[in-house]
Formats: C-alpha cells, structure tokens, sequence
C-alpha cells in the first residue's frame, strides 16, 4: 500500500506556538511528502509553563490529552514540535509513533561523526535548554562531542567557533538551515526534517499505522 498514490498518513503536529508550524509542514513536505499535516495549536501551552515555572504535571496532562485527541481523530504519527514537552513522547503510549521536537536531529547529530557542534538559537533561554539536553544526549550515547551555543539574531550569520557542524535549537529557525549550510560550508541538523523522516521510517515500519 505504501506504493500508491492513495497513501495519505495522517501527521498531527502538535505545536505551542505559530513559528512551529509552518517549518514542522515544510520538514513533512520535503522528507515524507506522502503525509498528511494536521496542526494542533496549543498557544498557551508556552506562556503557562513560563508562569508555573516549567512543566507541571497539568501541563503534562494537557499534553497527553492532546495526544489522546490527535490518535482519536485517525493520526498515525504524532510529532510534539516545542521541546519542553519532549519527554512525554519519550514516556507515551499511544499505539502509533510520537516523536518530540529535536529528538531525531539530536540523534542525526550525534551519529553525524562530528567533532564540534554548534547550537543556534534565537534566544537565551532556547539556547540554554537545548544545549543542556543535547549535552545529556551525547553524555547517554557516549558520544564524545562537544557541544557550544550562540544566540543569532534574524538575518545574522554566526561565527562558527570551530564547529563541523551546526544543530538549529527552534523550529522557527529551520528555514534557514540551508542558508546557513551553504554560507558556512556546513552540515546543519534542523529539527522538522529529521523529525519527518524519523516518521516515515516507523510509520511505515509498523505497517499497522496505516490500515485503510
């Protein structure tokens, strides 16, 4: 079935924000274009971690609500597009395959056989959490790759302190990954694009997810 045209799994991207969604469709577009995007905007979901100080366990049931709703409504895979909810996909049990945001660029990263890699981000706070959880993955993998970070502003070109390549810390970001390779002469590790070709491998793996 995977061979025709009629293959359409759905896709939910579950997002906190507007910036998400537009690079989590275009990463579906470019590397599971047979998928069907739906979007789920939660845009509270940031600003009540912010006022609760981070992931309360209501937060994290909302989240898993959101999950619960998403496979309800038909999706065979499910992508959490704002990393501050990635560990509930780690711990989810929804029958189909739920990834969090920068789950597989982190692992695209780490095999990538790199020696440095530079962490980009808009701002300080996606910069320290990104840096730090990419850290502990390398740490789990045992991975010898140091990991540094900046902050670029919109348009800006970073400096590449030496790095071999680049990971891209926000959704919001993503579209710029090719830019940015091209004008550092650098691989660059952008969550949406690894995120759905992680889902095309266990979408289509786990045949049951698609059973029209």
């Amino acid at each position: 079935m995977n061979g025709t045209s009629s293959y359409r799994p759905r896709i939910a991207l579950i997002s906190a924000t507007p910036a998400a969604t537009g690079p989590a469709a275009a990463g579906l577009a470019d590397a599971f274009p047979a998928a069907e995007p739906w979007h789920l905007l939660d845009d509270a979901l940031l600003t009540d971690a912010a006022a609760q100080g981070g992931l309360t366990p209501a937060l994290a049931d909302r989240m898993r609500r959101l999950i619960a709703y998403a496979v309800q409504g038909g999706a065979h895979g499910v992508l959490l597009t704002c990393s501050l909810y990635g560990p509930l996909a780690e711990r989810a049990d929804a029958g189909v395959p739920v990834l969090a945001a920068d789950a597989a660029a982190f692992d695209a990263a780490l095999a990538g056989g790199h020696r440095r890699v530079l962490v980009l981000a808009s701002f300080d706070a996606a910069l320290d959490d990104s840096l730090a959880r990419f850290r502990a993955a390398a740490r789990a993998a045992h991975s010898p790759v140091e990991a540094v970070g900046q902050v670029v502003a919109a348009g800006e070109l970073p400096d590449p302190a030496g790095a071999d390549a680049v990971l891209l810390a926000q959704y919001s970001l993503a579209p710029r990954a090719d830019e940015l390779s091209t004008a550092l002469g650098l691989p660059v590790h952008a969550g949406p694009r690894a995120a759905a070709r992680a889902l095309r491998a266990r979408v289509e793996r786990g045949g049951a997810s698609c059973s029209e």
